[in-house]
C-alpha cells in the first residue's frame, strides 16, 4: 500500500472506530494514536535500511510527543488504531496484524518476565 493510501485507511478505521472523531481532517490533527504509528512507519522504514540509531531517536521523540511508543524494529500491519494510548509499548517483537485496536496501557512483544 502506499503511504497515501496508508494514511486514509488509518484515518478511516478512526472515523468508523472512535465515536469522538467527528471528520477525517479532525482525525489527522489531533489523533496521536495515528501520528505514533505514521511515525513508527518512518522510523521501520530506517530500521530495515540499516539506519537503528536514527530510528530509535526519532520514535523517542515520538514517545515523549504521543506518550505511545513503538519500536522501529516491530512489525505492523494495516490500519492500526490506537485509542487513547497513553502508556502504550509496543516492543521490537511485536508482531500486530491488520486491523487491529489497542488501548491505553497495553504492552506488546516482550520475550522475558
Amino acid at each position: 500500500m502506499k503511504p497515501l493510501q496508508r494514511i486514509r485507511a488509518d484515518i478511516g478505521a478512526a472515523m468508523r472506530l472512535d465515536p469522538a472523531t467527528r471528520n477525517g481532517f479532525e482525525a489527522f490533527v489531533v489523533l496521536s494514536g495515528l501520528h505514533a504509528v505514521w511515525w513508527y512507519r518512518l522510523t521501520n522504514t530506517l530500521w530495515r535500511h540499516r539506519l537503528p540509531f536514527v530510528a530509535r531517536l526519532i520514535s523517542q521523540i515520538v514517545r515523549w510527543w504521543t506518550l505511545i511508543e513503538i519500536h522501529p524494529g516491530a512489525r505492523i500491519g494495516d490500519r492500526l488504531f490506537i485509542d487513547h494510548g497513553a502508556g502504550v509499548v509496543i516492543g521490537e517483537t511485536a508482531v500486530i496484524g491488520d486491523d487491529v485496536t489497542l488501548y491505553h496501557g497495553v504492552t506488546l512483544g516482550g520475550t522475558t518476565w
